[in-house]
């Protein structure tokens, strides 16, 4: 008998059985980070309530447009990627899906992540908003992820540098581009970079970088144009979040999506969206060490806001989300 670590209580949906054994592929991040953290407590909880010769693998990815391209083509069943919203654009083919839309995409959760994609630069150069860059034109030695059209850190710092008027090359600086955060962050602590671009906001690292380092406020034509655009959303850097450092709009970078397709069977659709919301414990407990507004996933999770989703849920997960109690 295999071990079932959450029983349906009353007034909430019901909790899934599927006697059927079934084989699943779900796509992660690199291999050590949250996506795949999700991935297992997926895996975990989801084979618990399938039929006994159940094989659940997740498969390393990068947790960008691969991954949303990779469910989009039917080459795994479930994908996550990051941030929520990038993954608007494929549904219509917009951004770096104009080559292939994805209208069967639906969603079956968001796991929450309050992030942002943040701008800064030294503190030496004297530069505190986008139009003293402009004038200034510094040669800068900036740190970000790939522009390679599938990370989405490089991708959005492109988009915003662009349409911001701020050429690095072209002022004589330089980029410094690799994959994961941790690389770019190094850069500047270790005075290689002068400015950076990029996300995870809640890594220790940034409330070093933020005695030195001026956050630059996106502007408001900007952040417009790229939710005409691709549906990329603004949001707010509150007061203090890096020290000494005023509140702030950029662009959002929240929340992990878990992603599939419209043909995924019915009852498996429910039961994700159910081992979502009803085993959120499981998640939960692998973060309390750490405060909410520093953790990479945002706990306490919420079933009803992890139904909130810019991409159509799935009819069976959505199931799940119309059952939760209204009170």
């Amino acid at each position: 008998m295999k071990p079932v670590t959450c029983r349906t209580q009353p007034g909430r949906p019901a909790e899934p059985k599927i006697d059927r054994s079934v084989t699943l592929h779900l796509r992660g991040d690199w291999g050590g980070a949250n996506l795949h953290r999700v991935c297992g407590w997926i895996a975990q909880e989801l084979a618990d309530r399938c039929g006994p010769h159940t094989r659940i693998a997740t498969w390393n990815s990068r947790g960008f447009s691969d991954a949303v391209r990779a469910v989009g083509r039917g080459e795994v069943h479930v994908a996550m990627t990051t941030p929520t919203a990038f993954a608007v654009a494929a549904l219509e083919g917009r951004g770096v899906y104009a080559d292939e839309s994805f209208p069967d995409l639906r969603a079956l959760g968001v796991v929450p992540q309050r992030d942002r994609l943040v701008v800064a630069v030294h503190q030496d150069l004297g530069i505190h908003t986008f139009a003293e860059l402009r004038e200034s034109k510094p040669a800068l030695r900036l740190a970000t992820s790939v522009h390679d059209g599938v990370n989405h850190v490089g991708l959005a710092a492109h988009e915003v540098l662009t349409r911001s008027g701020v050429d690095i090359t072209g002022w004589g600086g330089e980029l410094l581009e690799d994959e994961r955060p941790f690389e770019s962050l190094d850069h500047v602590r270790e005075g290689r970079a002068n400015a950076i671009v990029h996300e995870a906001v809640m890594l220790p690292p940034w409330q070093e970088l933020g005695h030195f380092m001026n956050f630059l406020e996106v502007e408001q034509d900007v952040l417009d144009g790229l939710y005409e655009d691709f549906a990329w959303p603004a949001a707010v850097v509150d007061d203090d979040y890096f020290p000494g450092c005023k509140a702030f709009r950029t662009l959002d970078f929240s929340d992990f999506l878990v992603l599939t397709r419209a043909d995924l069977a019915d009852d498996l659709a429910y039961a994700i969206a159910w081992v979502l919301g009803e085993t959120r414990h499981v998640i939960e407990g692998q973060y309390r060490h750490l405060a909410p507004e520093r953790s990479p996933v945002t706990y306490p999770l919420d079933p009803v806001t992890m139904g909130e989703t810019p991409v159509p849920l799935h009819p069976g997960a959505a199931r799940y989300y119309n059952a939760l109690p209204t009170s």
